[in-house]
This record gives structure tokens, C-alpha cells and sequence, in this order.
């Protein structure tokens, strides 16, 4: 009995041991939902921001447009939350994609940015080519059905409410309703978990 109460002592000691020593270790953890590849878009500000610029930051990603008078104000003024929350912090970031880049032209993206307030280095605008857009929400981030793309580019339109939250690694970690307070304060959570984790 002393023997093996001595071995069961030490096999939770090295345990406990390493626990401390490797993140993460035996703690569950949730498969990603996807991943990201690479992409090229241009900020509000004029700039190329490419999946370099976003390496070992967390993020959340949303697509909307300028001109939308039906979900978008409500979701940003949501995503804006946030903002607020997160805004201090070097190692997060928000990136919002346009659905509509034939009219969410950068000078456009700049005047919408610019009206709420924020810091674009932290709360990201971006336009880009339609069909790369597209592609990065339903491939990327899967905030969108892929069996929702068109034939033709041009008939394609997407309006989506879901935000997908990325970790460090580029890893898509979950998808959340930006229209539900409830998803927005687990989003939160969620994230001060991840900035946690990379600490």
C-alpha cells in the first residue's frame, strides 16, 4: 500500500507539474472551426493588410457595408462594444470586410471609420476584390454558406450577421450572431480567454 500510494503521489505531482510548464496541457480543447489563408485587402487607410499582418494577433472578423440601412448599424454598434472593451490591447484586432466593393471604395471605408470614432489601427476597414472577399467569409471564416455563391460573381451578394472570432495561431476558434447581446458578452469572454492564453 505504500508503494502505491507513493506512485499515485507522484504520478499527480508530475502531472500538476505539467500543468504548469506546457499551456494548455490537460486541459479540453475545442477543434477549430477552420482556418486561415492567405489574403490581400486594402484599409480604409489606404494600405495592403495581408495574413502577415494579423499573425499572432487574436481577432474578430465581420463583413457589412457602408450604405446597409437594415442589419449593419445594429451589428456595429455591437462590434463597437467591443471595440471599447479590447481597444488598449496591441494583441487584438477587429477587421471589417465589405460586402459591397464596387461602393465601399477606400475613400468610402475612411468616411465610414472616420463617422464612428475609432482607431483604424485596431478596428480594421477593408476593401478589396468581390470575389476574395467572398471566398475569405465562406471559405476562410465561414460566417457564410458557400453553397450560397452564384455562378456569376456579379449576381453574388452576401449579408451575414455572424462574426468569427480567430486566435494566434490563425485558427477560426468559433462563430457568433453580432445581433444577439448574448453571443456578443461570450464573444468578450471568449476573447480575454485567448489574449489570456497568449500571455
Amino acid at each position: 500500500m505504500l508503494y502505491i500510494g507513493f506512485f499515485v503521489v507522484l504520478a499527480l505531482s508530475f502531472y500538476f507539474i505539467l500543468t504548469l510548464v506546457i499551456p494548455g496541457f490537460g486541459k479540453k480543447t475545442i477543434p477549430p472551426v477552420s482556418f486561415i489563408t492567405p489574403f490581400s485587402f486594402t484599409t480604409s487607410e489606404g494600405k495592403t493588410m495581408t495574413e502577415k499582418d494579423v499573425a499572432g494577433k487574436v481577432y474578430v472578423a465581420e463583413y457589412f457595408f457602408t450604405t446597409c440601412k437594415g442589419i449593419c448599424p445594429k451589428m456595429n454598434e455591437n462590434m463597437k462594444t467591443v471595440y471599447e472593451k479590447f481597444k488598449d490591447n496591441n494583441n487584438f484586432l477587429i477587421l471589417s470586410h465589405t460586402c459591397d466593393p464596387e461602393n465601399d471604395s477606400v475613400a468610402q471605408m475612411k468616411r465610414y471609420a472616420d463617422s464612428l470614432g475609432v482607431n483604424t489601427n485596431r478596428w480594421v476597414f477593408l476593401t478589396g476584390r468581390k470575389d476574395s472577399l467572398y471566398k475569405m467569409a465562406r471559405v476562410s471564416y465561414t460566417i457564410d454558406d458557400p453553397a450560397n455563391n452564384l455562378k456569376s460573381i456579379d449576381d453574388d451578394f452576401l449579408h451575414t450577421q455572424f462574426w468569427a472570432l480567430v486566435d494566434g495561431n490563425g485558427d477560426v476558434r468559433k462563430v457568433y450572431d453580432g445581433l444577439k447581446q448574448s453571443e456578443v458578452k461570450l464573444l468578450i469572454r471568449d476573447v480575454e480567454k485567448l489574449l489570456k492564453e497568449k500571455e
